[in-house]
């Protein structure tokens, strides 16, 4: 994610992460390597240069010549600014109506329709609503088929009328069908269309008008950069929708729309959305997006991952496991499913702090696991249970079965009983307060 941006401010602010001496040339050179930056990765050049004017301006108010530590110094300012440029503060979805009511617009190909399934989906697990999905796409070839599709994915009934053209009143009877059924959130897919075809915008403040939305969302391809903030404020001028949605932020995003969309518009970003599967949706928050573009990693935002896949009775029983020496192959292959489902592999390591840096050029493989499952899945449940049973007889066998070799076999089944007895090692009480020990030294942990 932002990885060229990334790479580009790091060098800017390379020089006075360094111990040379500062002045006013290398803060200036800095600064500009700055814009440069920001412009490459498609930020409009007046945001671009009243961005690092304002961060100049703040530089040297606050003295960085003559900080002990400039880099640091400078990289903070850099970060607050950054932040402050992507919205500042995070802006939650409002969903307090009954029923509250969501329209969904944007341009063609934005994912619009998978967008919604998300959104559906993260209301209906995070935040328990009762919700129905509108199909008001009446134009696109097979769009009613596809939310259909993604609301069996998800359970979560979709409205459709099939023959009738008029997007109003199918959202009109949707809502009426909605309070019948007791559904207290209402999201509306609406059919993609063009800024400049005057016929469709006009359909969607129709729409817009007719329905009186708690929400409408702007959904934006992030790929898309300035043309998705010159598209954002056409919409804009046409529904004043009350927030923004950046998807595919997984492909080569340069950052420009993530950058300049909030100045240009005034409006926040609310989501951001990965990815093809359904529970890829976060809520924007802009100083840990500030975080990752500048490296920093975004460990919030990897624990709140982890806690979603956490489950507190699963998590008693494997400690008791633990205590008494009995983790097996079939526990080690729910906890590795447990970190799949967070997200791909690259993704995760980028949220650690120093990792993105370190990782560069290195491939990360989404399927890093797919040889210890094939060697698991081709245990017998007995020898899962009880990995001590493998002799060299069925070593040979699970090798044949998962098309490895005996000795990535055995290296396997090395590195799980390690991992079993540092397991155990920290369940004890000398390892409990060896973690305490440290947890006291480190910063923010005691």
């Amino acid at each position: 994610m932002f990885q060229s941006l990334q790479d580009k401010l790091d060098n800017a602010l390379h020089t006075l992460k360094g111990h040379g001496q500062i002045s006013e040339i290398n803060v200036a050179e800095t600064i500009k390597e700055i814009r440069r930056a920001l412009v490459d990765a498609d930020v409009s050049y007046k945001v671009a240069k009243d961005f690092t004017s304002t961060v100049k301006e703040k530089a040297l108010g606050q003295n960085v010549l003559t900080s002990l530590k400039p880099g640091e110094l400078m990289t903070k300012i850099v970060h607050d600014e950054m932040a402050e440029l992507m919205g500042g503060e995070t802006k939650e979805l409002n969903v307090q109506d009954n029923p509250t009511i969501i329209l969904i617009a944007g341009l063609q190909g934005s994912g619009k329709t998978t967008f919604s399934g998300k959104l559906a989906n993260y209301l209906k697990k995070k935040k328990h609503k009762n919700v129905l999905l509108v199909a008001g796409d009446v134009y696109r070839p097979a769009a009613i088929d596809q939310l259909k599709v993604v609301g069996s994915q998800i359970d979560v009934q979709v409205y459709t009328e099939e023959g009738n053209q008029n997007p109003v009143e199918i959202a009109r009877n949707a809502i009426q069908k909605a309070k019948e059924d007791n559904k207290n959130v209402i999201i509306v897919d609406t059919a993609g269309r063009l800024a400049v075809d005057e016929k469709m915008m006009a359909e969607i403040r129709d729409v817009h008008q007719a329905i009186n939305p708690t929400e409408t969302l702007f959904v934006v391809d992030s790929m898309t950069g300035q043309d998705a903030v010159n598209t954002a404020k056409a919409f804009n001028d046409v529904l004043n929708y009350s927030g923004v949605v950046l998807t595919k932020l997984d492909g080569d995003t340069r950052g420009g729309a993530a950058l300049t969309i909030r100045t240009v518009v005034d409006k926040p970003i609310k989501f951001i959305s990965t990815g093809e599967k359904l529970d890829k949706i976060d809520v924007f928050h802009p100083s840990r997006m500030a975080d990752r573009i500048l490296g920093m990693g975004d460990v919030v935002s990897l624990v709140e991952r982890a806690q979603e896949q956490f489950d507190e009775e699963e998590a008693r029983r494997l400690q008791k496991k633990i205590a008494k020496n009995k983790f097996d192959f079939n526990d080690f292959l729910k906890q590795i499913n447990q970190i799949k489902r967070m997200g791909n592999m690259k993704d995760l390591l980028s949220m650690i702090p120093g990792a993105g840096k370190a990782l560069k050029g290195v491939e990360i493989d989404d399927d890093a696991f797919k040889q210890i499952e094939a060697i698991i899945h081709s245990m017998t449940p007995a020898e899962r249970e009880e990995p001590k049973i493998i002799n060299a007889s069925r070593k040979r066998r699970i090798a044949k079965g998962s098309g490895t070799s005996v000795q990535e076999v055995n290296q396997l089944l090395k590195q799980f009983s390690q991992m079993g007895q540092m397991m155990k090692f920290m369940q004890s009480s000398q390892g409990k307060n060896m973690m305490k020990m440290m947890g006291n030294k480190l910063p923010g942990m005691n």
